[in-house]
């Protein structure tokens, strides 16, 4: 490559950012529809509990868990108790600790971008980030930096403005949560059908319905996560295998 002086040089090809967010961008379409109705949900309902806009814009900035900004409206509201803030917090957030075991080795050489990974990584972000297809001329760092990004920003735009304009919507909200199931739904089978070993889908499912049964919907999560990681863990060799000769 011809030097010019004066000039700064980039080993990086020219659009490489462009590219990537272009490369990200339908990734997170549906996204954008389940983020902002939570997040516009979730503005109102501060709105109505008695909080300034101030509050949720500032709280889906910094925090970023849907169900802990949920939560922090009751934490707000009652006795000061930052024990209980804590330990609820590391319950319901519980499932990323495997998120980011799982991520280990996506994260590596992506720079400076890594701090910002790591705090944007919700279930939304870890899906896509790590089911995607990422074009051979997209760089990946660039790419999961952009729907991470996109993802907060969905999330943050739906909860300013569900805090601003919350006392002027009137309609009944009941059952709007259901959107990001449809969207993990969604996802599922999309993985399904581009996978054709569904080994560890089934032990998924399996295992999920298995301590359901045997721990009820409030705590089924983490011990669930625990079995799907330790079986899948042992099931390693035999399962990249079948995707080798697959």
């Amino acid at each position: 490559m011809k030097l010019i002086p004066g000039k700064k040089t980039d080993s990086r090809p020219a659009g490489t950012v462009k590219k990537a967010f272009l490369a990200a961008f339908p990734n997170t379409i549906p996204i954008l529809a389940g983020f902002l109705f939570l997040g516009l949900t979730y503005g109102i309902y501060m709105n109505v509990s008695g909080f300034s806009f101030w509050y949720p814009m500032l709280m889906s900035l910094t925090i970023f868990a849907g169900s802990m900004e949920f939560v922090a409206v009751n934490l707000l509201l009652g006795a000061f108790n930052p024990l209980q803030a804590l330990a609820m917090t590391l319950v319901i957030n519980a499932r990323h600790l495997f998120y980011g075991i799982s991520m280990l080795d996506r994260y590596k050489g992506t720079g400076w971008k890594k701090p910002y990974l790591i705090f944007g990584m919700c279930d939304e972000s870890f899906s896509i980030n790590y089911t995607a297809k990422i074009p051979p001329d997209v760089d990946r760092g660039w790419f999961m930096f952009f729907v991470t990004f996109l993802n907060h920003m969905y999330w943050f735009t739906g909860s300013t403005l569900g805090g601003i304009f919350g006392s002027l919507i009137h309609f009944n909200t009941e059952g709007l949560e259901f959107v990001m199931t449809a969207m993990f739904v969604v996802i599922f089978l999309e993985q399904w059908l581009k996978d054709k070993n569904h080994t560890s889908a089934l032990l998924g499912l399996g295992l999920s319905l298995l301590f359901l049964v045997a721990f009820g919907a409030d705590n089924f999560i983490v011990p669930a996560m625990l079995a799907i990681l330790g079986i899948l863990a042992l099931l390693k060799k035999p399962l990249a295998k079948g995707g080798d000769s697959a």
